[in-house]
């Protein structure tokens, strides 16, 4: 879903380059051999080269390279923001982690820069208002209560706080909530419209709905603001009493709290100039307005925390919930949070607290068992299960002003980067066709042969990792001028899939075999890969191509990769 994307395409030195394979071990550093379950329990973090995590570290540079460049301006265009932290994991490596930019530089909501000996410059231990990736936090309490028999999945979340149910909201479930799927409004200014925290609260818990439950995704900060107060309700500890004793504390992420200590401010990222309220610069304080006026503490927004915290973090829910000896969450518990249960709502994936299989900050990592979650300030987590890697991206894009821009385009960088590094191993040989991942792009790989009069079949084995809008197209011409989409079959693990000649989608990272029947004469067969103006997957790759007749063999492209005119095509070994 195209929601809130900004018109940038990455450039094409991330998107389409291919470099020699590098070393690997198993299944690390491959993209198209997905691995089942968690991570073992004891899986611990250490410090590694992409190089030596099995990773091409040319696709993983190119996308640093292109972060440190969005902190200066473009011409005209604003800079994206004014500094980023770029934390990449995979296989229990930490295999960048990467600080550019300024944590601190502007004096006002205008851009005025601060002198030069006032400026900060951002460091990777920098700490940052998470804003929404606050939520995560949010789910995971809720789900230790859930655990401990203290709250219900499915019961009315007015079960626990009774004044919930005004406005028709009695039936509205904790499921529902961590779904997004309540009927709430997505926002209310609670910060103007009340004078102070209880108030604001009341109001928030009180509100009507915008939509009748289950029947519509929207996004809503109320949802996460009411189970805030439901694990208050039910434990009798605040919010981030709750965070702190329940995943901070056990999991030892030092720097990952509310309302950051004011000793630590040298080392937080200042956000936006407010002048309503008249804040001022934010700076060591929550930036959302509705968090700011209930005390920083909210169950939608108010973590402070580090890439490296949130890295321990990642690496817990790959582990299926258990760090350096500490369990937070049951293997369930990670599962349920990471299980689509949107189906009603495509495009809307969502677990119970993660957003699921978002290419729109996802890019290459998306699918099924890929979760994450943005935040307003510019932040980002996307944990890819099937490779067991994760990207975190933390920039302070709201410095000055939340109207510079979105830095979605960065997110998708870091994440298409990772996604670029991990390896689609050529079926035959030791190199297959790679389609690029280039946006608003059409590529072609084409080849000629003379069918006998009875025709001929054409086989080869094909890997499609795209964006559904983003389709692959098996073409024949006897002219070269006039196409036709040829018919093919797809064999997947047993089972057969009839297409109209064409193909899209995501998440089965596995080669395919395909198959297609050519009628009689001389012909060209292509290969025409088209995608649309945003987001990519990992691409197309076609290997082992063969046409065989009565006659024989007519092409066997193994052994004369030649006998194909490659536009935007080209032999990959990864």
């Amino acid at each position: 879903m195209k929601r809130w994307a900004a018109l940038t395409t990455l450039t094409a030195v991330i998107l389409t380059m291919a470099s020699p394979a590098v070393a690997g071990s198993n299944n690390s550093g491959r993209f198209d051999r997905p691995r089942d379950g968690y991570a073992p329990k004891t899986t611990l973090l250490r410090d590694a080269t992409p190089a030596k995590a099995g990773l091409d570290p040319a696709p993983i540079d190119a996308a640093l390279a292109q972060v440190a460049a969005w902190t200066q301006p473009n011409g005209t265009a604003k800079p994206l923001y004014a500094g980023a932290v770029t934390l990449l994991g995979h296989d229990g490596k930490i295999v960048t982690r990467s600080a550019t930019g300024l944590a601190v530089k502007y004096a006002d909501g205008a851009g005025t820069e601060l002198p030069a000996d006032q400026q900060i410059p951002m460091r990777t231990d920098t700490i940052f208002d998470l804003a929404s990736v606050s939520k995560l936090f949010t789910s995971i309490v809720v789900m230790q209560l859930v655990e401990k028999g203290r709250a219900d999945l499915d019961a009315p979340i007015a079960t626990y706080i009774p004044e919930f149910a005004a406005n028709g909201k009695e039936n509205v479930t904790v499921r529902q909530a961590l779904t997004h799927t309540s009927g709430f409004p997505s926002w209310l200014p609670l910060w103007s419209a009340q004078p102070d925290p209880p108030s604001r609260l009341q109001m928030a818990l009180t509100a009507k709905l915008q939509n009748a439950p289950g029947t519509k995704y929207l996004y809503s900060d109320l949802n996460l603001i009411a189970l805030g107060e439901l694990a208050h309700r039910v434990t009798g500890k605040t919010l981030d009493k709750l965070v702190a004793d329940g995943i901070a504390k056990p999991l030892q992420m030092r720097d990952t709290g509310y309302n950051p200590d004011p000793k630590k401010q040298q080392r937080i990222a200042a956000t936006e100039y407010q002048a309503s309220p008249p804040r001022g610069m934010v700076w060591g304080s929550v930036h959302d307005e509705n968090a700011w006026s209930l005390g920083g503490v909210a169950g939608h927004a108010g973590v402070f925390s580090t890439a490296d915290d949130l890295a321990v973090l990642a690496q817990t829910f790959l582990n299926g919930g258990s760090y350096r000896g500490a369990r937070i969450l049951k293997e369930s518990s990670v599962t349920a949070m990471i299980t689509n249960f949107n189906q009603a709502f495509p495009g809307n994936d969502h677990g119970l607290g993660f957003e699921l299989d978002q290419r729109w900050y996802m890019a290459g990592l998306s699918g099924p068992r890929t979760a994450g979650h943005t935040g307003y300030t510019g932040t980002s987590v996307v944990i890819d299960f099937d490779s067991r890697s994760f990207a975190i991206l933390l920039t302070n894009r709201v410095h000055p002003s939340r109207n510079w821009g979105s830095n979605n385009p960065a997110r998708r960088a870091v994440a298409q980067g990772l996604a670029l590094a991990l390896g689609v191993g050529p079926r035959h040989g030791k190199d297959a066709w790679f389609s690029g991942t280039t946006d608003n792009a059409t590529t072609t790989l084409a080849t000629k042969v003379a069918a006998p009069a009875d025709g001929a079949r054409l086989a080869f084995d094909l890997f499609v990792d795209t964006e559904d809008t983003d389709l692959l197209y098996l073409e024949t011409s006897a002219d070269g001028t006039t196409w036709t989409k040829l018919p093919f079959s797809v064999r997947d693990r047993g089972s057969v899939i009839d297409t109209d000649g064409s193909i899209s989608g995501s998440g089965n990272r596995h080669w395919q075999q395909v198959t297609a029947e050519l009628g009689a004469g001389e012909q060209t067969i292509r290969w025409r890969y088209t995608s649309d103006p945003l987001y990519q997957g990992r691409g197309v790759y076609v290997d082992g191509v063969k046409i065989t007749s009565s006659d024989g063999v007519l092409l066997d492209g193994e052994r004369t990769p030649e006998s194909f005119t490659a536009t935007g095509w080209r032999l990959s070994r990864r």
